[in-house]
């Protein structure tokens, strides 16, 4: 087995939402596609990856050394005992004169790659990605997955009566849980959104995105206003490094947080849970793989979960994408989140699948299953197709 190419592209996700921090007028997606000369079906295998939305895309890391250190690894270093593309093995030669710490950027470009070759890599044993994983856990893969809606974000003309609208189609998609965004306006204006929106989702359907913007005292000002509402979870209120602000708040407010689609490691996972007074049998997890050194590094986490006692069924991973949707089936966390009109053509999942309870089935082509959606396979078209030939 050989890599005998590694392409790059750069892809907008722009739009003129925002939350409590940032706007995703300019916001950007690396996309990859790892070309090998596996044949499966009288074609080489190609894995695809992206990183999720939030973070820009990675295309300086990836171009100047992760891309050409895989490419120049000598191809023994790269392949297992079974003579299949062993991600594990790649992750080793992609972090190659990294030094530890400075998470940032890197873990983003690392998570791409890694994506692409997970997916290349079930591709080559003609099993869809999550059964991998399942049968290198020694477990019965998930055959359904509960997923939330995100959305409400702060559009420019759009208030309460455009969320309630986004929300009842949510509703009419299948999705019973809801996020929405708070931060950005005062508490008043949010505590007003907060109950319109309880009127579309009902008592405890709905969860709260402040985005990390909150100091201590207006996280517990927050805490305070919203514990009326019984929502189903108020997330990251504070910095994502601030475990201070997140111990305070678990001390304060009585339902469910939720916190770590902004940490990029197992160590910060680790922290998050020595110093965080994160609460195992209340809290959710959300650490991304996409954003955090890919699914290698996401094994590590979940190690670090179980030294502390944490069950794996806690975490409901950021990004609404298909990779998060096949961690969860194959290797049993909680959920997925989920974007159904957001940051596409990677939010959402295959086209094939629908949502029903706010659960939604798995796909069953060989991979990731990216390509099972019209509006993704358009894109790589678009931005590979003269060198992959893509249909």
């Amino acid at each position: 087995m050989r890599i005998t190419a590694i392409y790059d592209s750069v892809e907008s996700i722009a739009s003129d939402i925002q939350n409590a921090y940032i706007n995703f007028s300019q916001m950007t997606c690396s996309v990859v596609a790892v070309v090998t000369d596996q044949i499966v079906d009288g074609r080489p295998v190609v894995g695809f990856g992206f990183n999720s939305n939030g973070r820009y895309n990675a295309s300086g890391i990836l171009k100047d050394r992760l891309i050409p250190r895989l490419l120049e690894a000598n191809p023994d270093d790269l392949i297992d005992s079974e003579g299949f593309l062993d991600p594990h093995l790649a992750w080793d030669v992609m972090m190659q004169n990294e030094k530890p710490g400075g998470h940032g950027e890197r873990s983003v470009a690392v998570g791409v790659l890694d994506m692409a070759l997970w997916d290349a890599r079930a591709k080559m044993q003609n099993r869809p990605l999550y059964q991998l994983l399942a049968e290198r856990a020694q477990r019965t893969p998930d055959d359904q997955v509960w997923v939330y809606a995100a959305g409400g974000y702060y559009y420019p003309g759009k208030d309460i009566v455009g969320l309630q609208d986004e929300f009842r189609q949510y509703l009419d998609l299948g999705y019973t849980v809801c996020k929405m965004k708070i931060g950005a306006a005062s508490l008043g204006h949010d505590c007003d959104r907060i109950e319109a929106a309880l009127q579309i989702v009902g008592e405890g359907n709905l969860c709260v995105d402040a985005n990390g913007r909150f100091d201590r005292e207006t996280a517990l000002a927050y805490a305070d206003a919203i514990q009326q509402y019984n929502l189903f979870w108020y997330e990251e209120a504070g910095d994502p490094l601030d475990f201070d602000i997140q111990a305070a708040l678990t001390d304060a407010y009585a339902l469910p947080t939720a916190t770590g689609e902004n940490l990029f490691s197992h160590q910060d996972a680790r922290n998050l849970l020595r110093y965080g007074g994160m609460r195992s049998e209340v809290d959710y997890l959300q650490f991304d793989c996409a954003l955090s050194y890919g699914l290698v590094e996401y094994y590590r986490t979940l190690d670090v979960l179980a030294d502390y006692g944490w069950s794996p069924r806690r975490v409901v991973p950021h990004g609404g994408h298909q990779m998060s949707l096949h961690l969860a089936a194959g290797l049993g966390l909680g959920g997925n989140e989920s974007y159904p009109g957001v940051f596409q053509p990677f939010g959402g999942f295959s086209d094939e699948l629908t949502i029903e309870a706010s659960y939604v089935g798995l796909p069953n082509s060989p991979g990731l299953g990216l390509e099972n959606k019209a509006n993704y396979r358009k894109m790589l078209k678009d931005a590979f197709g003269d060198r992959l030939a893509l249909a």
